[in-house]
Order: C-alpha cells, then structure tokens, then sequence
C-alpha cells in the first residue's frame, strides 16, 4: 500500500499532533447524579424526535466551544437542552465528559426532563426554556465520606471556597482556588466554581453565594459537591483540578489552538466544497438519467405492480379508518384493522410524516420489505401511495403486540415460561434472517416488545420497518442520523451514530431481560429516579450472576432487582 503524503497528510497529522499536546489527563467523567423529571412525555412521536435532534445541536455546539444551548419544537413536546463543560477540562476532555453525560440522559425517558451531573461537565433538558434559571427545589449538595479531617483543613476548605465564590461572577462564571499548607498532613483544599454561561453576574453570585453555603455543611468530610440548578462546586483534599483554565492558558496553547482553528476550517472547507461538487455532478448525472418525471414513473410503476392497493378500497375497507378499528398507534403510523371484499382481514398502517417520502424512496423500501419472507416476520402484503397520505397493507396478526402481555398481569398469564422462550426465540430466528438474507442485509433499528406481533398461537413475528436501512456486509457501519426508541437504543449508536447491526442485537438484548422479567425497561414506577432494568441486572449480574443460569434462583434474581413481573407467568 502506498504510504500516503503530500500537503493534505502533512496538515492532517500536524493537526492530530496538535490535538494530543493539548490533551488535559482528566476528563472527570465521573457520575455525581442523574436527575429526572417526575412528569412523562405527552406524545413519543413528537417529543423523541425533537429529543434527540436537540442533544445533536447541544452536542456539536459543546464539543466546539465547551458550551451549547438549543431547542427544537414547541409545546409540551418541544425540547430544550443546555450542556457545558467546566472551565479547566480542554476540548478533548470536553468532548469525553459530553459524550458520558449523553449516554446516561436516556436513562430518564420516558420522562420530559433530566439533569445529569458529572465532575468535569453538566447536561440538562427540558419541555420548556430553563436557561436563566439558578435556583430550584432540587438544588442539593453530595458529602464524600472517604475521609474526616481536622481543624486545619477545614479553615483551609472554608477558605478556598469563599474565594472561588467572590471570584467566578467577574470571571465569566468560572474559577478555581487552592489553599495549600506546606505540611505533610495534607490539610490542603482544592475547589472548583462553575457557573452556566446563560446567567448573568449577578444571578451567578446568588447561585454560588449559596452553594458556598451550603457545601461548608459537608465538612468535616473531605469531599463536597454542590449540585445547583445554575451552578456547580467541589471542594476536596485531593487535587483535582487540570493544569490549565480557559482563561489562562499558555502562549503555545494559544498558538497550538489558533493553528488546530486554522487547519480544521481550511479542511472543513475543502470538504465542504468537494461535497457540492460531487452533490452537483452527482444529480446532473441522475437528471440525464431519468429526465424530470422520475417521481411520476415510480408512482406509475407502483400502481402496475402487484403491490398496489387503491387507495378508495383500504379507505372503505377500515371504514374509513374509524377509531373503533384502530389497533394500535407506533412511533411511525397508526394501524386500523380492515376487511377486504374477498373477506380477507388486513392490517393498514398510514403513515406519519408523509411529506418526507418521495416516491421513489417509497417504492424502493417496500420493494425491500416485500423480498422479506420468514415465519418471523410480518408479511407486507402490498402498499398505497395513491391517495393524499401513504398506507402500507400487512397481514392481520389476532393478538397485537408482546408489550399487550408482558406489561398486564391479567393477560401475562398466557405466557408461560415455555411461551415466552419461544417468543424470544422466534425473535432470534427473525432477527438472524434479516442480518443474514444473502440477498438484502437489513438492520431493524427498533426492536421492541411493541414491534413483537403475536400470531394465534402465540408465536412472534417482528413488525415495523419504518426505520430499516438496508447494508453491504462489507462495510463496518453505516453513518446514518440516530433514530430508534430510548431505552432500548446502544449507548455507543446515540454516542457516535453509526449503525451496526449490535445496534440490533442491544435491542434485542433489552427485549429479553423484558421478556424474562416483565418488567419495562424505561417506565419506572416510583416518582423518584430509579435504575432502569438494564442498569439492576448489570450491578446484580456483576456481583453475583448464578440466578441468570440457575433456574431455581429464579425468584431470588427477581426478588433482587425489584419487579413484580414475571410473576404473572404461570409455572410449568
């Protein structure tokens, strides 16, 4: 292979030189606390989108400038986010801690809001615009109890902290403070002020003014955290704290930065322009091609192919989609039960978001999903694109979906144990078949109990491709924009947004521990925040696994991590 050279390859590597000079050790990614909301989100399919879109702006924003705020929608369902970074972590660091704090937001869905704070960064999102605010009900603080210590470094402790406090609201909201005592009995306090940039001076002084506060009541401890609505503060006898600030920083960093600005803007331009050039070329070539009139051959091909259904006789067959034959309502479209005039009982599934579709982009998905053909999935029959909305036609499945049993302790008494691992096993068998087809690979991106139907005999066929993208087994992912539900999506897919088929298997994974249990992963019944499944059955499991391969500790791994499901289940 030829070693690669020239200007590009030079800049690229003076660029990657730059980055890990400039690296700071200590991201502090360590968790402090994960606040929820104690109010759920009104409707999934607006809130989740909006969610998400706003975590990518935030994202973005805070790994270039350690902080971002935006929001995406309106209403109760609109979604606003904040997310900063603390003055002394670097870019880098920034980016880490971020990414942490992204991973673990989720946990609080399905609620509308979360806090999440960590050592070196905070991440928060709301239904509503939050950003002036400094105080709040849930304003706290967290004492270590690694240690006590004496009168020395309490003096020291008390010291350092009123000086962070009086020097943050001048300094852009951020300082740090050391009193160190040059003795060998360790009395010095290191402590560490961070206001969000969104506030002023002055609602910056209260927030701190009384955090300072009330953190002095964690002494003697040697470690004190306070966790404000506006502001954040530690104080310890450790040293925590990274080299440099983002007020202080070297010649050199200042240099190295200034270059790193220079070489990333000159590549993002290159970038940016070969991506017109090829987008241009790209659909002149597409335009000679096709002509003009593709969308109209692809409608026209549609209403010749055997898929076609008019859209007049699905309308007449749901009775024109009465309530009082609707299924049941997904993230994607809402099913209606419906009656052909030869008798035969179909599933039609109209569409949200039917605007986004052009036809060719239609056609093409459900000539996918039509090649599908296995005794776990759920065959489509044929499609609409027709009449003023899109509709897709599937087989009728006579007990709806897994999450209608699993989550009802009258109905979960159908699924015995026997049931339930063949249920899992048949979503196994699905899930393989569309990894696997030699003809199209497909990854799922929503697998779910909702998206599990159950046939007659209870058998699982898996539902909703909505989200499907199909790929070539020889790429390691594809880079798509993240979509799926909370609670049952990778950590490493929200992260990063590439697409795997692990994303799949996550899913799956989730779906089991629900299946097993019965209890819902993301839903928790207090008020209060509590683990999700997924984090109980990690901690237990890491401890003490063996109820997970013996049968009769059963009771004791469910007893453990406090569901009250599968208990419904009954014994064979």
């Amino acid at each position: 292979m030829k070693k690669p050279s020239g200007p590009p390859f030079l800049l690229f590597m003076l660029l990657i030189t730059l980055l890990v000079e400039t690296r700071v050790a200590d991201p502090r990614y360590q968790t402090v606390e994960l606040r929820c909301k104690t109010t759920l989100e009104q409707n999934t399919t607006i809130f989740v989108p909006n969610c998400i879109a706003t975590m990518d702006i935030v994202g973005n924003k805070t790994r270039t400038f350690g902080f971002g705020v935006a929001n995406v929608g309106l209403g109760p369902d609109g979604s606003y986010g904040l997310a900063q970074c603390y003055g002394d972590l670097s870019s880098l660091d920034c980016a880490l801690c971020f990414s942490r704090a992204r991973i673990l937001s989720p946990e609080c869905y399905p609620y509308n809001g979360g806090s999440t704070y960590l050592d070196g960064c905070f991440l928060r999102y709301e239904n509503y615009s939050f950003v002036q605010e400094f105080t709040g009900p849930g304003d706290k603080v967290v004492c270590g109890n690694r240690s006590r210590k004496g009168l020395e470094f309490q003096k020291s402790a008390r010291k350092a902290v009123l000086d962070a406090a009086a020097a943050a609201p001048d300094q852009g909201g951020y300082s740090k403070s050391a009193v160190c005592v040059s003795v060998p009995t360790n009395d010095s306090a290191y402590v560490l002020a961070n206001c969000w940039r969104t506030l002023n001076a002055t609602s910056c002084r209260t927030c701190l003014d009384k955090a300072s506060a009330l953190i002095m009541g964690c002494l003697p401890w040697s470690e004190g955290r306070a966790l404000y609505t506006g502001c954040f503060m530690r104080y310890s006898d450790t040293n925590f704290l990274n080299a440099e600030q983002s007020g202080g920083r070297s010649k050199g960093s200042k240099l190295a930065m200034m270059v790193v600005a220079v070489l990333s803007s000159v590549a993002a331009l290159i970038i940016l322009v070969a991506i017109g050039v090829h987008i241009w070329r790209h659909r002149r070539i597409q335009k000679k091609r096709r002509g003009t009139n593709d969308t109209v051959k692809m409608v026209k091909m549609l209403n010749d192919s055997s898929l076609n259904f008019k859209y007049s006789a699905l309308e007449k067959a749901t009775g024109s989609f009465d309530d009082a034959n609707k299924l049941g309502q997904g993230g994607f479209g809402t099913v209606y039960k419906g009656v052909l005039p030869d008798g035969r009982e179909i599933a039609v599934k109209r569409l949200f978001f039917n605007q986004r579709y052009r036809a060719a982009d239609f056609y093409n998905e459900v000539n996918m999903i039509s090649t599908l053909e296995h005794k776990n999935l759920v065959r489509l029959l044929g499609c609409s694109c027709s009449g003023p909305e899109s509709l897709l036609v599937y087989e009728i499945l006579p007990n709806k979906s897994l999450d209608g049993f699993l989550f009802d302790p009258r109905r979960g008494k159908a699924l015995n144990w026997k049931r339930r691992f063949e249920i899992i096993k048949g979503t196994s068998e699905g899930l393989v078949y569309l990894h696997e087809n030699p003809n199209v690979r497909i990854i799922h991106r929503d697998i779910k109990a909702s998206n599990i139907l159950l046939d007659s005999k209870l058998q699982a066929k898996i539902a909703d491709f909505g989200l499907a993208r199909s790929f070539q087994e020889d790429k390691s992912h594809i880079s798509t924009a993240i979509a799926g539900t909370l609670g049952y999506m990778a950590p490493e897919y929200i992260t990063c947004g590439q697409l795997t088929k692990k994303v799949d298997v996550y899913s799956f994974g989730v779906l089991l521990l629900e299946t097993v249990t019965g209890m819902q992963n993301s839903r928790n019944e207090t008020s209060e925040y509590s683990d999700s499944l997924v984090t109980s059955v990690s901690f237990y499991t890491s401890s003490f696994p063996f109820p997970l391969y013996f049968p009769q500790k059963r009771g004791a791994f469910i007893k453990t991590i406090n569901v009250k499901g599968p208990t419904n289940a009954v014994e064979e």
